[in-house]
């Protein structure tokens, strides 16, 4: 195992009415914040007044932007920058998903730097140096960005889409109600679901074989995911579903499950430019990518983790043949994805058509190879899109 140096300063507010604690988080940082959020499911809710009672109790100075995409846009960051340098903003409070989150990472950055286009950040022209700090109030359990220091924005005039990560950006605290799903569409809720599946996936695929314990934990949460998704469906108030599914998303994100390993992914960096071309769910673009990358990637080097995941998280007789649980192990997957969580299983189905792949797959790769838990070049991402068209 490697050596490392694991920290996670992330303050977690786990459970019901945790929101009661918001405004007294909030004032160790400062008075002047801005609220950021998404299309306003919020307001819908009633979560945007308990925020605002916080406030109040607090005498905090709230100043606003909203409407952030769900595939956030570099355009939102310079808005939320421009908004923090003029009203001194002394803290960022993010409430809503992944997206919201993403981006009000870089609005901390971008808000106490000189750089004027905070896109330098992610194609290496800037680097991240402070931030403002950052407290989230999350309220769908996906992407796991409420607990580490990474994030992902879209260029919009580029159509573009791409990560980065620095420690600074870590959320100083996060708010995790799972309550605060309940009202998580069905769609969203098999979407997030998705995502936190395929973040295990990406992890599990490409740790080191003697990461023992490692491995098992993530096993662990990948079965937590196939029970507790489909319930959530099915009975959107499920306390423990919902708390589940929430807490799972965290810890499949926050680092822990690569003990300084380091991961390269390659199904999550094509699946970005899939939502760059078209806006589509991220969560979506994983489960009809994951299965597919999944066939792509087996050969009789790679068969061994195969039956591994077949056997530990799928309960696949192991005194099958390898290649039999091999097979079986990917049906597993999509038959989770498509019947379990109900998604769509191509991408014509979702308005991405063959003319686009070149260029998503160029994009992907940058003219380099992703090398990952098998290597993969720009022809060999456009074989798998074809899998999936």
């Amino acid at each position: 195992m490697n050596n490392f140096i694991y920290e996670i300063p992330t303050k977690i507010f786990f459970g019901k009415d945790q929101i009661q604690n918001l405004g007294a988080e909030i004032s160790k940082y400062g008075k002047n914040v801005l609220l950021t959020y998404g299309g306003g499911s919020i307001k819908r809710s009633g979560l945007y007044e308990k925020v605002y009672a916080q406030a109040q109790t607090f005498n905090l100075n709230i100043f606003e932007l909203g409407g952030i995409d769900p595939n956030p846009r570099i355009s939102s960051v310079k808005e939320g920058a421009k908004i923090c340098k003029e009203n001194n903003i002394d803290v960022v409070l993010a409430v809503g998903g992944g997206s919201t989150i993403d981006c009000s990472k870089f609005i901390c950055a971008n808000a106490l730097d000189e750089v004027e286009d905070p896109w330098d950040y992610f194609i290496g022209k800037a680097k991240v140096t402070k931030a403002l700090p950052l407290i989230t109030v999350l309220t769908i359990a996906a992407a796991g960005s409420e607990m580490n220091f990474g994030g992902v924005l879209t260029n919009e005039d580029l159509k573009l889409k791409l990560n980065t990560s620095n420690p600074i950006l870590r959320p100083k605290a996060s708010f995790l109600d799972p309550t605060l799903t309940y009202t998580v569409s069905k769609f969203q809720t098999a979407c997030g679901a998705a995502d936190i599946f395929s973040h295990l996936i990406e992890v599990y695929f490409n740790l080191k074989a003697d990461f023992f314990m490692l491995r098992r934990i993530n096993e662990a949460l990948l079965k937590t995911v196939i029970k507790y998704g489909p319930i959530a469906l099915d009975e959107p108030d499920n306390y423990e579903a919902r708390a589940n599914l929430m807490w799972s998303s965290s810890w499949a994100q926050n680092g822990f499950l690569k003990a300084g390993d380091a991961i390269n992914w390659s199904c999550h960096p094509i699946e970005h430019e899939l939502s760059a071309i078209n806006d589509l769910t991220h969560g979506l673009g994983l489960a009809i990518l994951t299965p597919k990358w999944m066939e792509y990637c087996l050969n009789n080097t790679t068969l061994p983790i195969y039956v591994e995941l077949g056997v530990n998280v799928f309960d696949i007789d192991s005194s099958k043949d390898s290649k039999t649980i091999a097979y079986e192990t990917i049906q597993k997957v999509k038959d989770f994805f498509y019947k379990d969580l109900g998604l769509s299983d191509s991408l014509s189905k979702v308005g991405i058509f063959e003319k686009d792949f070149e260029t998503i797959a160029r994009n992907a790769c940058k003219g380099k190879t992703l090398n990952s838990f098998v290597p993969l070049d720009q022809k060999a991402i456009e074989d798998i899109l074809m899998m999936c068209k």
